[in-house]
């Protein structure tokens, strides 16, 4: 039977794609957190997201970039006809992953009581040094296959075959959620263990999961191998060693490195100073400080998930296409390519961000039931996600036109913000009876905005890039924000926005999120923003 899933996808049609698969993944990533967190509560999901954020911070090193770096130099040799070349690097790729995610293992595993102490320091009355360690070292088995997994995704999207990758997503949040959601009841319920016990079980989804969607993608190759041997071009192939493969291999995942480790920076930077700054600066207790360190490192962070899982869509896509297209020296297709991915991204992101943003106190509710501070956070958290996905789109297209000092500049240029502000925006917006933890959310926005903006200054006027079409698109998309704003804003008097029933939470968030979309799509198609964003295939990219 043939397999009509294995169709290679142009730029726009793989984005929409891509895009799909994550965006569900990040839908079922989140919406497990509803019972999860009625499961676990607020101190088991601090543990929780210590637990993640140390490990992200881990996986940037185990995979290192590789995955993207084997999507561009199987995407540039694929353009070349170098076919040979390309399956070389794929196994050397597999080697690399399999040979970091162990190293990465054992470090993660022996170093867990220096990473909690790290964390806590001398704080009680919260979670303990024995949790944190023990969370760290289950999550820690995951580093032993998310890197291989990661680089057949690469090699799939490489290729430009992007729904098994997408559908692998898929398949690994369903299984990881229904072992943090089954695991944790069962681990509290049945069995009468401890909180940390369940949280280890939740945690340990991340490693079932990664080895069911590597299964799925490991057997999608294996009955598909004579597509990726598929030659398109017949030239005369020069011999390419390992070595060189190895070198062209590590310098195009560098950059990667980079943009994941500075990424993990971040929220490691939070996960060191918000206690302890709102603890000393705000007088927060240890307890509340925790809380709000989760809302924004675990709960509150789900829903940006969902907003940037639009930008890694449209980069996973944006990477084999636009790689070609330098390869080609076509500047021309590179400037209408980029600028197509940031209105795109522009077109789907800001009305998501304003939309979630307008609906925090339902949506809060719906998931987490009453909150002292998750309304107020996630109205502002939000806003870090669409930053974050513009700026991560804008340096990896830095990236792929191999201007590494730029993208080193914007990076360094960007922490070192975070790094300066964290903990003396807690202070100042105490100082100005503001809420303290909006001070660490507005340091993470203006060092991902100016990130953001050096690079495009630099593609500007390095590559020649022109922003006009995307200014134009970003005008008319906002202003249909706006309406939408305005009009959801009316419906206030005639539907209340949030109610303390979950269920009828959900009624209105579907109500205002349906009027809202109409309304937005109303409008901006009426200023041909769909066209203009999309070109004339849309119903043909619709129908895939």
């Amino acid at each position: 039977m043939k397999d009509k899933t294995m169709k290679k996808n142009s730029f726009v049609s793989g984005a929409f794609i891509t895009t799909l698969g994550i965006v569900l993944a990040k839908i079922l990533g989140i919406v497990y957190v509803i019972p999860f967190y009625s499961i676990i509560g607020n101190e088991g999901g601090a543990l929780y997201g210590y637990a993640y954020t140390i490990y992200s911070l881990f996986m940037s090193f185990a995979t290192l970039g590789i995955p993207l770096g084997i999507s561009k130099i199987i995407s540039e040799y694929q353009a070349l006809g170098y076919y040979n070349a390309k399956k070389k690097a794929f196994i050397i790729g597999k080697k690399v992953a399999l040979l970091l995610g162990f190293i990465c293992f054992l470090i993660l595993l022996l170093i867990a009581p220096l990473l909690a102490k790290g964390v806590l320091g001398d704080l009680v009355g919260g979670n303990t040094l024995k949790d944190i360690t023990f969370v760290i070292r289950v999550i820690s088995t995951a580093l032993l296959v998310v890197p291989v997994l990661s680089i057949y995704r690469g090699y799939f999207e490489g290729h430009r075959f992007m729904s098994p990758p997408s559908i692998s997503q898929v398949i690994e949040q369903i299984i990881r959620v229904v072992v943090i959601v089954l695991g944790s009841f069962l681990t509290l319920k049945a069995f009468k263990l401890s909180v940390t016990s369940a949280v280890g079980v939740a945690v340990f989804g991340a490693t079932i999961g990664a080895l069911v969607s590597y299964f799925y993608l490991v057997d999608k190759r294996r009955k598909n191998r004579k597509k990726f041997d598929e030659k398109i071009r017949n030239v005369n192939e020069p011999i390419v060693t390992d070595k060189v493969i190895f070198r062209k291999l590590i310098t195009y995942s560098i950059p990667f490195i980079l943009i994941d480790v500075f990424k993990s920076l971040y929220n490691f930077v939070d996960m060191v100073t918000v206690v302890k700054g709102l603890v000393e600066y705000a007088k927060y207790s240890v307890s509340d400080a925790e809380v709000i360190m989760s809302m924004i490192s675990t709960w509150g962070a789900k829903f940006n998930m969902i907003v940037l899982s639009v930008s890694t869509g449209v980069v996973v896509s944006l990477i084999p296409n636009l790689t070609q297209s330098v390869v080609k020296k076509d500047n021309k297709d590179i400037n209408n390519k980029v600028n197509q991915a940031l209105s795109i991204l522009l077109f789907l992101m800001l009305p998501m961000t304003i939309g979630l943003s307008f609906l925090a106190e339902p949506v809060w509710m719906l998931f987490y039931g009453p909150s002292k501070f998750g309304p107020s956070v996630l109205a502002y958290y939000i806003f870090v996600g669409l930053i974050m996905g513009l700026f991560t789109a804008s340096i990896s297209i830095v990236q792929i036109m191999k201007d590494y000092k730029t993208m080193l500049i914007s990076l360094i240029t960007g922490f070192v913000i975070k790094l300066l502000l964290n903990s003396s925006m807690i202070y100042t917006f105490q100082q100005y009876g503001l809420p303290p933890y909006y001070g660490v959310i507005t340091a993470s926005i203006l060092a991902y905005l100016v990130s953001f903006v050096i690079c495009l200054v630099v593609l500007h006027f390095k590559n020649k890039v022109d922003y006009e079409e995307t200014v134009k698109n970003f005008t008319d998309i906002l202003c249909g924000c706006m309406v939408m704003v305005v009009v959801l804003f009316l419906m206030k008097f005639i539907i209340p926005i949030v109610s303390t029933n979950r269920i009828v939470n959900i009624f209105i968030i579907l109500g205002y999120s349906i009027v809202g979309i109409f309304v937005y799509l109303l409008f901006v198609s009426k200023l041909g923003v769909i066209k203009n964003v999309f070109g004339k295939n849309l119903k043909n990219i619709f129908k895939k």
